[in-house]
């Protein structure tokens, strides 16, 4: 596959995320939607970004397997924090779940105003497979 996670020189390095990726050849491309920590039942899991992020992470990798892919086949994610909350718990939510032998994927962080009722933190993804 045709995937390049690119940190020119002169660029921040970090192990959290890429400065780009770059797709060179045409592959199954995987859009999801903003995913909050909300359980199959519809409900928010906990009132923490910890507790939250970690159900985004599991649901992530739910739909991702549900397609023959894992959370190392995220390219781009755009993270949306609620305005007073700090996303340390998400990144350390993220620690757990990320391999560290994989690439991070670039991202994008937005502190926002509000979500949806009780929700702190929402990602939404791009994968490439």
């Amino acid at each position: 596959m045709g995937v390049r996670h690119i940190n020119p020189e002169g660029l921040h390095r970090s192990p959290a995320f890429s400065q780009a990726v770059v797709v060179e050849q045409p592959a199954k491309t995987i859009y999801i939607g903003g995913q909050n920590g909300v359980g199959a039942d519809g409900r928010v899991v906990g009132p923490t970004v910890g507790e939250q992020a970690a159900k985004i992470f599991d649901n992530l990798r739910v739909i991702l397997e549900s397609e023959g892919a894992s959370l190392a086949n995220i390219v781009h994610w755009t993270i949306a924090v609620a305005d007073g909350h700090s996303f340390d718990e998400g990144a350390a939510a993220f620690q757990k779940v990320w391999n560290r032998n994989d690439p991070p994927p670039a991202i994008t962080v937005h502190v926002v105003a509000g979500l949806a009722s009780g929700v702190l933190v929402e990602v939404d993804a791009v994968a490439v497979v």
